[in-house]
């Protein structure tokens, strides 16, 4: 799988996306030390100073292959595992759809959007650096006390990861990547608050439907079924 490297960059998924165009191979990655223009869900500005990971790699979905977007789930599991190389198991959490949180702290961001035929997967990881006046609580290795490893070295070992998952996803189905998030997601009956494009609704963590969409108890008794939002903790 090649990886490409570039100093500086508005935006790793803008350079892959043009790789993509002129007709980049699955697999490949374009890694930067630091973006200019980076963004995470929604349109929001992610910052991007060195010592961090910004990468972003490409899928060409073929026929038979489960929904594009549930690559979301693939790669917070590819994450997950490797993460698990550096932390105990138990203090690693995945909140719906994607992000990875380390004693309930966000320590990454992973953004989809699709070119063409193609999927960008767009992955960043506090490896030295976390944004302190944020939303949500957020973290680094480096403030885990861990050394923070080289973000090539990391990538490394994250696109070997990503690889293995997402050849389960293709040859093994949805169903195998569902049990796998749900396993490492937060126990059921959390209680959550989402925020989608008609309001926020709050409720308690339901698992998952079988297209990857995020089920959720209100208070009432009903189930909502949630395919895109922004999920707070409560």
């Amino acid at each position: 799988m090649p990886i490409h490297h570039v100093a500086t960059t508005v935006s790793t998924n803008d350079d892959m996306a043009a790789l993509a165009r002129g007709g980049a191979p699955e697999g490949a990655w374009l890694r930067a030390d630091r973006q200019e223009g980076g963004r995470g869900r929604q349109g929001r500005r992610w910052v991007s100073p060195p010592g961090n990971l910004y990468a972003s790699t490409l899928v060409r979905p073929i026929a038979g292959d489960p929904p594009a977007p549930t690559l979301a789930l693939v790669a917070a599991l590819a994450l997950d595992a490797l993460l698990q190389g550096w932390l105990a198991p138990d203090r690693l959490r995945i909140k719906w759809p994607n992000d990875v949180l380390v004693d309930g702290a966000k320590i990454s961001g992973i953004l989809l959007e699709g070119v063409d035929d193609a999927v960008i997967v767009g992955i960043g990881v506090n490896l030295a650096h976390h944004p302190e006046e944020v939303e949500r609580s957020a973290t680094c290795l480096a403030a885990l006390g861990l050394p923070a490893p080289d973000p090539a070295d990391f990538l490394a070992e994250l696109a070997a990861s990503f690889a293995a998952w997402l050849a389960r996803w293709r040859n093994e189905g949805l169903a195998a990547v569902l049990a796998r998030w749900q396993a490492r997601a937060h126990p059921r009956g959390t209680a959550l608050s989402v925020r989608t494009a008609e309001g926020t609704v709050n409720g308690l963590y339901d698992g998952l439907e079988r297209d990857g969409a995020l089920r959720l108890r209100t208070a009432d008794g009903r189930i909502e079924l949630v395919h895109a939002g922004d999920v707070f903790l409560l």
